[in-house]
């Protein structure tokens, strides 16, 4: 297992709805983060879309990152035919071999079949490039329903981008989410987090933590995706809370991520 970085580990320092910095992290920045925590590969996600570069912009992201040594990947949000072609060209310049996408409830209210449908060309177009697609799962797209499309489609080329914590919102724990998805995950997104009693009683909240400092049961994750590919990108995320500012946020950010990138050496040391 390899061990990178995802956009999202910097959600507060690169801006995010209507918590956006002065001076918002870029996609270089984010690559030379990578670079000091000693981290080989980055995974951009929809928070830091790639769209927006330039096509000389994307050029000099690839030319950086090989010159730095390290792997690319990309992703972007809720399933749109146009826009993950789009982002299949964007593969082609970086060289990212996976394509995360995400479905969420808008689409879970589309028929499989159509969805199966619809991602066919683009699964046959990303394999004839040497990409995989691989679908996260998401707050409100249940994994059983995941499954029925995998299984409708039924190529190689399209998995499962496995998020240990996500699915909590659909209603399942992680443990069933986890054994449910692990046949057909060839990309993971590891995150931790705790639960929390409301100090008056009523009822208790979901909030990330450092990994390796909550409920997730990382060994157990990990032995689940063990006849995952040998180099399977392991992508580190938190759910770090807004606070009490943006700024308190921004300021926790790397400590977290420094702590969250030292144990998952830890986790995935001989993996």
């Amino acid at each position: 297992m390899r061990l990178g970085l995802g956009s999202y580990a910097y959600r507060w320092n690169i801006g995010i709805k209507d918590q956006v910095p002065a001076i918002p992290m870029t996609p270089f920045d984010v690559l030379e983060a990578a670079e000091r925590m000693g981290l080989d590969l980055v995974q951009y996600a929809d928070n830091m879309p790639l769209e927006a570069l330039s096509a000389e912009e994307l050029e000099r992201l690839a030319a950086l990152a090989r010159e730095k040594g390290i792997t690319l990947e990309v992703g972007t949000q809720c399933f749109d035919a146009k826009q993950v072609a789009e982002y299949i060209g964007i593969c082609k310049v970086i060289s990212s071999k996976i394509l995360r996408v995400a479905l969420d409830a808008e689409d879970a209210l589309v028929p499989v079949t159509e969805l199966a449908e619809q991602l066919r060309p683009l699964v046959e177009e990303a394999k004839a490039a040497g990409i995989r697609i691989a679908i996260e799962n998401h707050f409100n797209y249940p994994s059983p329903r995941m499954v029925e499309l995998l299984e409708a489609v039924n190529d190689p080329a399209l998995g499962v981008c496995l998020d240990v914590a996500n699915s909590i919102c659909a209603g399942e724990w992680p443990e069933e989410t986890i054994t449910m998805l692990a046949p057909w995950t060839i990309n993971l997104h590891l995150k931790d987090f705790e639960i929390t009693p409301d100090p008056y009683g009523v009822g208790f909240r979901i909030h990330g933590v450092p990994l390796g400092e909550g409920r997730a049961n990382i060994p157990w994750i990990l032995d689940q995706l063990a006849h995952c590919d040998a180099d399977m990108s392991v992508i580190v995320e938190h759910w770090l809370p807004l606070g009490a500012s943006l700024d308190d946020a921004m300021a926790q950010e790397q400590p977290w991520l420094d702590r969250t990138v030292a144990a998952g050496r830890k986790f995935i040391e001989g993996r």
